[in-house]
């Protein structure tokens, strides 16, 4: 998809680009697939922020996506339509099944308005098609993949990645994610064929705040810009290193690099960590 680089008419507009969208196909999305979405701005159930820099933006609708299909098992769906989604950065997919009911779908790249996909445990291998990964040939690209059995698609969502299927190990299935990392999984997990649309997202440059704030993100303030009681980083004449031995939070916790993943339980299934 091209981008649009703005004439420099403006500070704003001097480094913005967006998205041409010629991929969307219609303007409004299907009313009985909206469900109403509050904004919480980053505050838990004792209204406590627990998630800063969030608050503000547009209100919008959520789209309500089928990430598991598995109750569609062998009924041919047609895509209706290509639609934006503001909750997400890939584009979605309007599907219509043969017994008539209407769902969204993630769109791989390709997708388009008129095309058939299918979910069986074992079906033709075609982008959009949803099936078993032990019965999906070796170096395929798949997307939306289940990491427990029957609980739907859990990772490689986000525009423009794709997994890489490289091999089966006894009852598993060993995948190369994105990040690096290769991971076993039940070879009964189901995976979609081909890649996430909407590729160029990772080439769009904000321009300016305000943009920002439309999606809800609120401007962060550096830790050195503050004072010591407010921030470890904080003090001193002007802008100056962090002068610790490594980065911190400002609870005192290791920050920038610091690892925090602690999840004992599902290490087994890493065959190599991501670099």
């Amino acid at each position: 998809m091209p981008i649009k680089q703005y004439r420099p008419t403006s500070n704003g507009h001097r480094n913005m680009s967006v998205l041409t969208y010629e991929e969307v196909t219609v303007k409004h999305p299907e009313k009985n697939l909206l469900k109403r979405m509050k904004n919480k701005s980053g505050r838990n159930n004792n209204g406590r922020i627990t998630i800063r820099h969030l608050g503000g933006g547009f209100k919008h609708m959520y789209r309500v996506i089928d990430f598991k299909q598995h109750d569609k098992n062998n009924i041919e769906a047609v895509v209706k339509s290509i639609e934006y989604d503001p909750n997400r950065t890939a584009f979605i997919a309007l599907v219509s099944y043969a017994d008539g009911e209407k769902r969204y779908i993630l769109a791989p790249e390709g997708l388009k308005v008129g095309d058939s996909i299918k979910t069986a445990e074992k079906t033709r291998v075609k982008v959009g098609n949803r099936m078993q990964l032990q019965h999906i040939p070796v170096g395929f690209d798949i997307y939306n993949i289940e990491l427990l059995i029957g609980r739907g698609g859990q990772i490689v969502r986000s525009a423009g990645t794709s997994a890489k299927l490289v091999g089966f190990d006894g009852d598993y299935a060993q995948i190369l994610l994105p990040s690096g990392e290769t991971r076993k999984v039940r070879k009964e997990c189901y995976a979609s064929i081909g890649k996430v649309s909407n590729e160029d997202i990772k080439n769009v440059r904000v321009g300016k705040a305000g943009r920002n704030r439309l999606r809800g993100k609120r401007p962060q303030v550096l830790g050195k810009s503050m004072n010591p009681v407010e921030h470890p980083h904080g003090g001193g004449e002007g802008h100056n290193g962090v002068g610790l031995k490594h980065p911190k939070t400002p609870w005192g916790k290791p920050a920038l690099g610091a690892k925090t993943r602690n999840n004992k339980r599902t290490s087994k299934f890493i065959v190599k960590r991501r670099k």
